[in-house]
């Protein structure tokens, strides 16, 4: 069956932005350019007033199958991934039991096949068990499948076994991606600030997160290996970043919308589901955050998506669980930043599909013999958000009534519409 997306405004970031149609057959694009008739497909899909990019690829989610299904499994998070515009998704390791080996790998990939919605690469462990004493066999995980390394969830404290984990990763052809905290200090259950203050909640500083991302540069530069350090929040982890870029140190990173959007203000009246790590900061790392995002020192926009139950956030605010969905909230967050003049639509893309392919060392884009993996965005669309209306098992948002605009109509994972709402 041919498809044609007809009269879409096509922005694929340094290649096209311009009113465009694309054909499409057997999954693979076939041509694209303005008036192509109507006639040369089976179905038709209308996008004038829409724009239309390369799929939207998320480098950090957490799916909880094995484990913990009760809080999300592969087919639910594969089908909040394509409700909120994403055609592939990343999943961390930490699950139970942990992504570690080939078996854990495969199970993962077996699974997500037999899904109706987004792609779905695991991330497998640095270290076995998350536990930061010994290093996985990551040649092995390669072959089974794995796109990148990670213990996220927990950092890897000692510095030798990360230089060895950068080096044998590099000799692989696998990046890996830091969860940069630095424990000693991090022992609190929010921000460290004048709110914590107030609601008499033990605080983080910023420095637990900042003076990790400083190791793992350092490290960086002293291998050689790329490292890509996870959801960014403090202003001084995005100096950081920002002066080992201007060194020519190849280091990526990425943060999240909350980041960008909230600040440790949202945690007033105890709301566990604005608790996450690392935690929601000040309004200053906040925009320092944006200023990092809008001049290329922070890379990726990542959800961090970590569903959670009632049972670990209906609870006393220091012993929630961290984390929230973010799969279906994204994309009108990151839209946000369009309006507010922090990036420009092509920008925004980048950071949602281009970049987090080139970091992952995938294919993206919209061309000629391409996988039609495809996302439509409908900038002017209004929304409510409805946490019962999710996809996700979970209902953890900090965003619950929060009038939106922007979302993504359609989502194609290789010509197949896995999600419209055209």
């Amino acid at each position: 069956m041919r498809i044609l997306i007809k009269d879409g405004r096509v922005i694929d970031p340094g290649r096209l932005d311009d009113t465009a149609d694309i054909l499409i057959e057997d999954g693979k694009i076939i041509e694209i350019r303005p008036d192509i008739p109507v006639t040369s497909a089976s179905r038709l899909i209308a996008a004038s007033g829409k724009i239309v990019s390369p799929g939207l690829i998320d480098m950090h989610v957490h799916f909880r199958e094995p484990g913990e299904e009760y809080k999300e499994t592969i087919e639910s998070g594969c089908r909040a991934a394509a409700h909120g515009g994403f055609t592939a998704v990343c999943t961390m390791p930490n699950t139970q039991p942990v992504n570690d080996n080939r078996q854990v790998t495969e199970y993962i990939l077996k699974t997500a096949s037999r899904c109706n919605g987004s792609r779905v690469y695991p991330v497998a462990a640095i270290s076995p068990g998350l536990k930061g004493e010994g290093l996985c066999e990551y040649a092995e995980l390669k072959e089974a499948g794995a796109i990148a390394l990670s213990d996220d969830g927990n950092p890897v404290r000692n510095s030798l076994l990360m230089r060895r984990a950068l080096e044998y990763a590099g000799g692989v052809g696998l990046p890996l991606i830091s969860h940069s905290e630095e424990t000693d200090l991090s022992a609190g259950a929010m921000n460290e600030g004048e709110t914590a203050t107030r609601l008499g909640i033990p605080g983080i500083p910023n420095a637990a997160e900042s003076i990790a991302v400083m190791r793992e540069i350092a490290l960086c530069e002293l291998t050689g290996v790329p490292v890509h350090i996870a959801h960014v929040s403090t202003a001084q982890s995005v100096h950081a970043i920002r002066d080992a870029k201007k060194r020519g140190i190849p280091v990526t990173a990425e943060t999240a919308p909350h980041y960008f959007t909230l600040t440790d203000k949202a945690v007033d009246e105890y709301n566990t589901h604005a608790k996450m790590n690392p935690p929601l900061r000040s309004e200053a790392d906040r925009n320092a955050v944006r200023e990092g995002l809008a001049d290329g020192t922070i890379d990726a926009i990542a959800t961090d998506h970590a569903p959670h139950s009632v049972l670990e956030k209906e609870v006393e605010f220091d012993r929630a669980a961290n984390g929230v969905v973010g799969l279906e909230t994204s994309l009108a967050l990151s839209l946000a930043l369009v309006r507010e003049k922090v990036l420009s639509l092509s920008q925004m893309i980048e950071k949602m599909s281009v970049n987090p392919a080139r970091i992952l060392g995938l294919e993206t884009g919209l061309k000629i013999g391409g996988s039609a993996d495809i996302t439509i965005i409908d900038p002017e669309h209004n929304w409510t958000v409805k946490a019962e209306e999710f996809q996700s098992r979970s209902r953890n948002t900090p965003f619950e009534g929060w009038e939106m605009k922007g979302k993504a109509v359609l989502t194609m994972v290789e010509g197949i519409i896995v999600c419209s709402i055209l």
